[in-house]
């Protein structure tokens, strides 16, 4: 017989609207009893759990007497509720929340596995993340979090098997910031030339909305280095923080202190044009060794040296070539000087929500 799977949701944005709508196509979906969002939380009645919520349409249902309504729920409570189900349970964090984060190992240690995209529980103080993993196996619970870097890129699912087929990694390098991969792209094409200005390219990307609402969250480098420290910690190498090597910001010196209010992104963008020189400079320098500007990061897994900023980068390196896609180059014993290159956009509501639906899949069919 077939163990139900019980799901629960925080997080419904746009990530969250367009994972609803692909669980609304599986031929054999779990039970959503629990849907959360940051000011209301809708639940299926207990101890029956039911009815489920709808994937589609779930904004009226919530005008049914037999579902339960209430405000935020912390935490502690969603573990509770989704832990008492009487089948497996999953919980599928779609927020950036560092306290949701924080109590995954409340959740698995209940037998509540995790699924998530949250690059804060795997990226903050390396306590945590060796806390979550314990946590999974103490419950018989699985962690799940492939879209954490890369978006749908399998990177981390790829080091994992390389690690356990007795593969030895020497080096990571790639870009894993399709923003910055974007405007440099744009900034200094691979092939071609481009007299656009930086702070023009920078307030054209945030009015499309390719950048986050406030652009220093993309130009200052740490969403990346996040992805860099769960790469280390996956193969092995116990980074402490984002913050334990070098990062350099693309926020200008000066405009680094400006508050994250409105009125504070407002001057940062009115500012940023009188920084452009320097830009440019790197720009030049590049040029004249006939290279382009990318801003890489990477992983010396033998000397430990770990960094994340602007690069000059060979015109015939696949890096060179990026506008807006993320790439991540693999170089192992087994493959010698031709790495394992994986390649692709990894972004978006749409394709996050397909890599988070993947791995759900994956969990299902492990918990039956």
């Amino acid at each position: 017989m077939t163990t139900p799977i019980y799901l629960g949701i925080v997080g419904v944005g746009g990530v969250g609207n367009a994972f609803l709508e692909q669980l609304g196509r599986l031929s054999s979906p779990p039970k959503l009893v629990l849907l959360a969002r940051s000011s209301q939380t809708l639940s299926s009645s207990v101890p029956a759990y039911s009815p489920c919520i709808p994937f589609t349409n779930w904004e009226d249902s919530a005008k049914s007497t037999s579902l339960v309504k209430s405000g935020a729920l912390p935490p502690a409570e969603i573990a509770a509720f989704l832990a008492s189900a009487p089948g497996r349970a999953v919980l599928v964090d779609n927020t950036s929340d560092l306290a949701l984060a924080q109590a995954y190992p409340i959740f698995l240690e209940r037998g509540v596995s995790v699924v998530t995209p949250n690059k804060k529980g795997f990226s903050e103080d390396i306590a945590l993340f060796n806390d979550i993993f314990s946590s999974a196996v103490k419950g018989n619970a699985l962690v799940y979090h492939q879209c954490t870097v890369g978006g749908t890129l399998p990177v981390l699912s790829t080091l994992r098997d390389l690690i356990a087929t007795g593969d030895e990694i020497i080096r990571i390098e790639g870009v894993l910031s399709g923003t910055l991969s974007l405007l440099l792209g744009e900034f200094m094409p691979g092939n071609g030339t481009s007299n656009a200005r930086w702070s023009s390219l920078v307030s054209h990307a945030k009015e499309i909305g390719h950048t986050e609402p406030d652009p220093r969250d993309d130009l200052n480098g740490l969403d990346f280095a996040r992805k860099l420290t769960i790469i280390a910690r996956v193969i092995g190498i116990e980074v402490g923080s984002p913050g334990s090597f070098p990062v350099e910001s693309l926020i200008p010196i000066e405009l680094s202190s400006l508050p994250s209010s409105a009125e504070g992104i407002a001057e940062f963008m009115s500012e940023l044009p009188k920084y452009d020189a320097k830009m440019d400079a790197a720009k030049n320098a590049a040029q004249e060794q006939g290279k382009v500007l990318r801003y890489v990061g990477s992983i010396d897994v033998r000397t430990l040296a770990i960094e994340v900023g602007l690069r000059p980068i060979e015109k015939g390196n696949p890096i060179a070539n990026l506008q807006g896609s993320q790439i991540v180059s693999i170089y192992t014993k087994r493959y010698g000087a031709n790495p394992l290159i994986l390649q692709g956009g990894g972004g978006g509501g749409e394709i996050t929500a397909m890599g988070l639906m993947a791995d759900l899949l994956k969990v299902m069919e492990r918990l039956k």
